[in-house]
């Protein structure tokens, strides 16, 4: 990308009654534009009820974008939608500007901000499936692939594959993000036969999920103001006051309009959420859109099978709105739901929080200690696939050990039970 900002002109189309969602919708397009370093210099709307199939927007609104992009030296237009190849062709063909949808822009963010190999493998694998037909259909000769918004990332000089070579392309990064897969199901497997608990955090970008991770484990983990800060999962232990360790993965945060493809490309990372014992979903209280936020993000994680979960609500930065909206969230969620309000950057609303996790956790489960006889040391490992060992000690009598055990193991065991 150039030293100076890319400038941006942003398009949004609504139908009659739409044009509260719309102005929503495009002051999010503009902070993921800024996100991925560019500024957005204007803003235009367009009511209409049908899209153009050719340009998106109407014939006068097209000619009034492209009067705009020319008086004043725009570099890209960023449309509110997904666009369709010739749309992308028709609409650049006018304004002769570049042109990207929101999904190719979110695409870019992902991008800018992969770091692992499997988190680059889906990055790459999402841009060839979704944005190398846009791009490679714009007549442009891939002009675009110099550098910038909508071309970064680990694949960008992949899209420059003939079309005869992209299928092979694909498969090749579906078999490496298979292994990569393999590898995970593995680890996962280790961590259940621990015994130890598993919560995932989940929500609304820039909610403050890597800050609550930070807050909890010391885990390190970058924490900007910025969406999509943290895309590669990451798993920390945390050891609760009274001694219970859990595992807390901290994962890509959601946004409206998520494509579909992109939730698949990044299944093996957001199945994280499906196999974990509870959920945490982080809710950024001080924004105005926060009721909104906590429907997206309940609508995919329906989609990826994991809405069912129990779920501990943390409502975050309380520190930047008034206790009757906290009051006002609560009562929405319902007395049903475990709710706590924080301030993950000064850590005020930790003990209660710690609290609620220590109840998840335990989910009826009690500290006891066992003595195995060494001629029935085979029941141990009842005891070792369902709970946390806390400690073994070989003693004259046997095999001495204190465990994290549930209702039904303990019933199973409760004759080794001291």
């Amino acid at each position: 990308m150039e030293n100076k900002d890319t400038k941006v002109i942003t398009v949004g189309v609504y139908p009659q009654g739409g044009a509260e969602e719309c102005e929503s919708s495009l002051k999010e397009l503009e902070r993921l534009v800024e996100t991925a370093g560019g500024k957005v210099y204007a803003t235009l709307t367009q009511l209409k009820n049908t899209p153009e199939a050719s340009t998106y927007i109407g014939e006068g609104k097209l000619k009034e974008l492209a009067e705009v992009c020319k008086n004043n030296q725009i570099d890209m237009v960023v449309f509110d939608c997904e666009l369709t190849p010739a749309q992308i062709k028709n609409i650049e063909n006018t304004t002769e500007v570049d042109v990207i949808d929101r999904s190719m822009l979110i695409l870019d963010i992902f991008a800018l901000h992969a770091v692992s190999a499997e988190g680059k493998i889906q990055v790459e694998l999402a841009q060839l499936k979704y944005t190398a037909p846009r791009l490679m259909g714009k007549g442009k000769d891939m002009s675009r692939l110099g550098g910038g918004i909508g071309t970064r990332g680990p694949g960008e000089s992949k899209l420059e594959i003939d079309r005869r070579r992209l299928a092979s392309r694909i498969a090749f990064l579906r078999h490496e993000l298979e292994e990569l897969e393999k590898n995970r199901l593995l680890t996962r497997t280790q961590r259940d036969k621990s015994g130890i608990v598993k919560a995932c955090i989940a929500g609304y970008t820039n909610a403050g999920k890597s800050t609550l991770l930070n807050l909890l484990t010391g885990a390190g983990i970058l924490a900007e103001d910025k969406l999509f800060a943290t895309l590669d999962p990451t798993t920390r232990k945390f050891e609760l006051p009274s001694g219970i360790k859990m595992l807390i993965t901290d994962t890509v945060g959601f946004i409206k309009k998520l494509p579909h493809h992109l939730v698949h490309a990044f299944k093996s990372t957001l199945e994280e959420t499906v196999y974990c014992d509870f959920l945490i979903i982080v809710v950024d209280a001080s924004d105005d859109e926060c009721i909104e936020h906590m429907a997206v993000t309940d609508s995919i994680l329906e989609s990826l099978g994991a809405n069912n979960k129990p779920k501990l609500y943390v409502f975050n930065k309380a520190d930047l709105t008034t206790n009757e909206r906290l009051y006002d969230l609560r009562l929405i969620k319902g007395r049903e739901s475990r709710v706590v309000t924080l301030c993950a950057k000064s850590g005020e609303g930790l003990d209660e929080l710690t609290e609620q996790l220590e109840q998840l956790c335990r989910n009826g489960k009690t500290n006891e200690v066992f003595l195995f006889p060494y001629a029935e040391q085979g029941q141990m490992n009842i005891l070792y696939k369902s709970s946390e060992i806390k400690s073994t000690k070989y003693v004259e009598e046997g095999v001495l050990v204190e465990a994290c055990v549930d209702e039904k193991t303990k019933g199973i065991l409760r004759k080794y039970l001291r």
